[in-house]
């Protein structure tokens, strides 16, 4: 209940948490309350936003309406960056308690597994992963996840590492609980501050990275994302310049919101800023 009170208290943290509510809300009701499709065509092409009332953002190169891409796209994107999220922290979280709890070998093989991953740039792998198992949804996402989860684990493993020896670890031990209690119930509880901050930030990057592989062209074809939107009207950008700027600024609001929403967890969870909040 403290957290909760210390991140309301926080406005910035609040502004991007509803931002992120209403982002949430048009991905799930959206589609079912705007009748617009994203893919049919329905005006002329290069309709500028707020010169036709049923198409209020405009149509695109090829007549299709820009504010149901928008609302579609919006779906797209946040499921993404949460599944890709959700998937990276279940292997993170794993690898570095294991090794930050048993440290030695295991510790030593995990961390190089580990380090396998991080040799290659994160948005260089995504690509090489999703052009060798093909364009789609699953694969973006897969791909997203398999870049994202070195810095959870290697943060799991350091919040171990510092937990491991206190002293009710200490004491679960001498009660006789086994290695997966102790992990499970002792020390991954008291590890969930950092995780969760890290977690809210790393849903911003699966966003930029999503947005990023659909405008080199390697998004799902049949699926209509943000960075699609970008990618397929940067051609014609010097012709209809907010074909790339509407999106953009979702993608922008988004990031900024999770950012924001991330900082006040930061600032809720940290016990040495919450001390020096409180003195």
């Amino acid at each position: 209940m403290n957290i909760i009170k210390t991140l309301s208290q926080n406005k910035v943290a609040m502004v991007g948490f509803a931002v992120l509510v209403m982002l949430i809300l048009v991905a799930v009701l959206g589609p079912y309350v705007y009748e617009g499709t994203p893919w049919k065509m329905v005006q002329r092409p290069f309709i500028p936003p707020f010169e036709n009332s049923s198409y209020l953002l405009g149509t695109d190169i090829l007549g299709r309406d820009v504010l149901a891409g928008l609302i579609y796209g919006t779906r797209i994107s946040l499921l993404v960056s949460f599944v890709s999220t959700v998937i990276a922290l279940l292997i993170g979280i794993p690898l570095g308690a294991y090794a930050g709890y048993f440290g030695g070998w295991v510790d030593e093989v995990l961390m190089r597994f580990t380090e396998i991953f991080q040799t290659v740039p994160s948005f260089a792998l995504a690509i090489v992963l999703v052009a060798i198992f093909e364009p789609s949804v699953y694969s973006i996402t897969g791909a997203i996840a398999l870049v994202s989860w070195p810095p959870v684990a290697r943060l799991v493993r350091g919040e171990f590492l510092r937990l491991r020896n206190q002293e009710y670890v200490l004491a679960a031990k001498l009660n006789g609980q086994s290695n997966r209690n102790i992990i499970l119930k002792e020390i991954l509880p008291n590890s969930l501050s950092p995780i969760i901050v890290l977690a809210s930030l790393m849903v911003a990057t699966a966003i930029l990275l999503e947005s990023s592989l659909a405008f080199l062209g390697l998004g799902d074809p049949e699926i209509m994302s943000w960075g699609y939107m970008i990618g397929s009207s940067r051609t014609v950008i010097r012709q209809a310049w907010w074909l790339s700027f509407i999106p953009g600024v979702a993608i922008a609001v988004t990031v900024l919101a999770l950012n924001l929403l991330g900082e006040g967890l930061n600032d809720a969870l940290n016990p040495k800023l919450s001390g020096k909040r409180e003195s």
